[in-house]
């Protein structure tokens, strides 16, 4: 028989690593996003890593911005960005305060609030689909900029909430490199996810002029 997911929260020391330590620890966990429609929750399963001034596909590398200024705050908030002129994407903000590094939310398996996330993801085919990359995943979940700076770590009136969840097995998670991201950055196996799980999205290589968290 096979165990209920942990509903624990997880506390902001669990944030309070840097994101090459959080990112791959973060998959299996519930991500809880309580809307005025009602509640989602999602099983992440696929993230990738960002270090901030230190890594050049960071949207920190060069410093702090009133854009990215969440990133630079305390570890366990939620860092939302706006990409393309048309979609938002999701990070956990990691690290101590000043350090600048977060994890993207590149996919996952909704498993509650079905309902609420297929009628944001019209065009979605399969639930399997329904987050299936991290623009999706934001869409899925209502999530924009209105949202930047919300704290995941500050209980059940909190817009989000990351709860244990169920880890999966160490040989079942996976690296490589992180999609999209040019230059420098692009060869950092930064990117993680569950083997075989059908809600991972593809992996796509360099995008011209792309930079990420």
């Amino acid at each position: 028989m096979i165990a209920a997911p942990d509903r624990t929260p997880l506390p902001r020391s669990f944030f309070d690593r840097p994101a090459l330590e959080v990112a791959p620890d973060l998959l299996g966990r519930t991500l809880v996003r309580r809307t005025a429609d009602g509640t989602l929750e999602l099983r992440i399963t696929e993230v990738e890593a960002y270090a901030g001034e230190a890594d050049p596909g960071s949207h920190a590398y060069r410093g702090r911005t009133k854009r990215n200024a969440v990133m630079f705050g305390p570890p366990g908030f939620v860092y939302v960005y706006f990409t393309y002129g048309m979609w938002h994407c999701m990070n956990l903000v990691c690290c101590p305060e000043g350090r600048a590094n977060a994890v993207l939310l590149r996919a996952g398996e909704v498993t509650e609030g079905i309902e609420l996330a297929r009628k944001r993801r019209q065009s979605a085919r399969h639930d399997k689909e329904l987050a299936k990359g991290p623009a999706r995943l934001a869409t899925a979940l209502d999530v924009d900029r209105d949202l930047d700076g919300a704290d995941a770590c500050d209980g059940p009136d909190s817009p989000f909430e990351v709860l244990a969840g169920s880890a999966p097995a160490s040989d079942q998670v996976l690296n490589g490199p992180r999609t999209g991201v040019s230059g420098e950055g692009a060869v950092h196996p930064w990117r993680f996810w569950i083997s075989n799980d059908p809600t991972v999205s593809p992996y796509r290589a360099h995008a011209p002029r792309r930079r990420r968290t």
